[in-house]
């Protein structure tokens, strides 16, 4: 009784061992910030936005640092096409179409109103180049097209809108097209936007073409289309490289605006501005301030040691895992805040031995519990597992199920 007594002991305690070697854990911490809603506390008594609406936000984190009826419901013009080119993205990034696809121009979508790429009917584009039209130009003749292309009509296409929106949390959002044209019920928020913007910059190829200013596509046609970017701020503001610019007669002068300076990015919304150059105006303002007020702080270096492995209870036999790349996140210049890491190995029982370089997770890193990014870790020498694993293999099992 007494054997077994210590057998079932020592068990425990190697199970508490290997539980504090394999299963997640943090490893990383600075001083703790009480910040449950993920803001900013600043004094903004010195901003003045002209528009109706306007939100500012970190969009890693999300952490909200100016707004000003960021919840009231306005027309959003073609700042609309956010979610046309995100739903084009998701479909491009997920497999289901490529960039190289070919859509030929509809009669409904050429005798589209308002700005234009000044497509024919009957003409074909690649998804890339009607991409360029919707970004750039803004052209509601490219929005339509590609909305027939993934939902076989734009009443299709809306609905989808629609149903990201509600994914998105964008509960104050009703998409009635997908060009922003003036129909009644067409609304959304500066905050619903953000939400949408936000969800488009996981899809960085989208900057190559709203971060581009000029553009012509002269393939296949007698006279080639010279494409302009309606968002000014690409080429006059440092660093501006999206999002998406919209104006009618309702809504006024719209933007959603972002730009990277030092590792840092910046999304700023305005909506009912009076005029492109307050619009402009307002949402520079908001970006050098987001840009005052955080900086880049890098907490893994390429290579870098994230984690000792033990794999006795001595320590005297281990591996290393490392960070395949570098990783930065932002925070508040001066804050002390909490950065926390969480190891996922793919590690599990059946794991017989492991090799140099091989990549055997990731390791997700948190501001203030705000998830801000991954890296993904190898190992740093051969090391065979095997006869480890086998030694306990039933009493690990709850364990290793548990391993990613």
């Amino acid at each position: 009784m007494k054997k077994r007594g210590i057998t079932i002991g020592a068990v425990a305690l190697l199970f508490i061992f290997l539980q504090s070697v394999f299963l997640p854990t943090n490893v990383m911490a600075f001083e703790p910030k009480n910040n449950a809603k993920n803001e900013v506390p600043n004094d903004t008594s010195g901003i003045n936005v002209d528009g109706k609406s306007a939100i500012l936000l970190e969009p890693s984190t999300g952490t909200v640092i100016y707004e000003k009826n960021s919840h009231e419901k306005f027309a959003p013009a073609s700042v609309t096409k956010i979610m046309t080119m995100l739903l084009t993205m998701e479909a491009v990034d997920s497999g289901k179409i490529r960039l190289s696809d070919k859509v030929t121009v509809s009669e409904n979508a050429k005798k589209m109103g308002g700005s234009s790429m000044l497509l024919d009917t009957g003409e074909v584009r690649t998804v890339e180049e009607l991409l360029k039209g919707i970004a750039i130009a803004s052209g509601n003749d490219a929005a339509v097209a590609m909305s027939e292309y993934l939902g076989g009509s734009e009443a299709n296409f809306v609905n989808m809108m629609n149903k990201r929106a509600q994914e998105l949390g964008m509960k104050d959002t009703t998409f009635k097209n997908c060009t922003g044209l003036n129909v009644a019920g067409h609304m959304t928020t500066a905050y619903d936007i953000s939400l949408m913007s936000r969800e488009l910059l996981k899809h960085p190829k989208i900057l190559k073409y709203t971060g581009t200013y000029m553009e012509t596509i002269s393939e296949g046609r007698k006279s080639p289309i010279g494409l302009v970017n309606h968002n000014k701020l690409v080429r006059f503001f440092k660093g501006c490289d999206g999002l998406k610019t919209g104006f009618t007669d309702e809504a006024k002068y719209c933007i959603s605006a972002t730009a990277c300076k030092d590792n840092v990015r910046m999304l700023a919304i305005i909506m009912g501005a009076p005029t492109y150059k307050i619009r402009n105006k307002d949402a520079s303002m908001l970006m050098n301030y987001g840009f005052s007020k955080f900086t880049s702080k890098k907490i893994v270096s390429k290579n870098s040691v994230v984690k000792k492995v033990p794999l006795n209870k001595k320590g005297d036999k281990f591996f290393l895992i490392k960070a395949e790349d570098d990783l930065s996140v932002v925070v508040p210049r001066g804050d002390k805040s909490t950065i926390t890491n969480r190891c996922c190995y793919k590690i599990n029982k059946k794991t017989k031995e492991l090799k140099m370089g091989t990549i055997i997770g990731y390791s997700e890193y948190y501001v203030n519990g705000k998830f801000a990014g991954r890296v993904k870790i190898y190992c740093d020498r051969d090391i065979k597992l095997g006869g480890f694993f086998d030694n306990f293999k039933h009493d690990l099992e709850r364990i290793f199920d548990n391993a990613i």
